[in-house]
């Protein structure tokens, strides 16, 4: 199940589990659409996969399985992250 984490690892912005910002790679790492396209260019800068949109939990269930408090905020060296995605040294 889906930890559904609560803020974007790079900006620490907000996602409360039923934002329509939240992305997430194969690992759930978490961040908003914002930082994914405009920094990140859709590169995990944790594992290097790509991201998609972060489901939403129903609001029935989450009394039974609730979201994660935990916080993330590890933010992005841009300048490294870019190196990595083009490859340079």
């Amino acid at each position: 199940m889906l930890q559904i984490r609560p803020n974007c690892e790079h900006c620490n912005t907000d996602l409360p589990f039923d934002s329509e910002e939240a992305m997430i790679c194969s690992f759930e790492c978490t961040f908003c659409s914002d930082c994914v396209s405009n920094i990140l260019h859709n590169v995990c800068p944790n594992c290097g996969g790509g991201f998609t949109n972060r489901p939403i939990r129903p609001i029935h269930l989450l009394e039974k399985h609730p979201t994660s408090t935990e916080r993330v905020y590890k933010p992005v060296d841009e300048v490294t992250h870019l190196k990595k995605i083009i490859n340079t040294p």
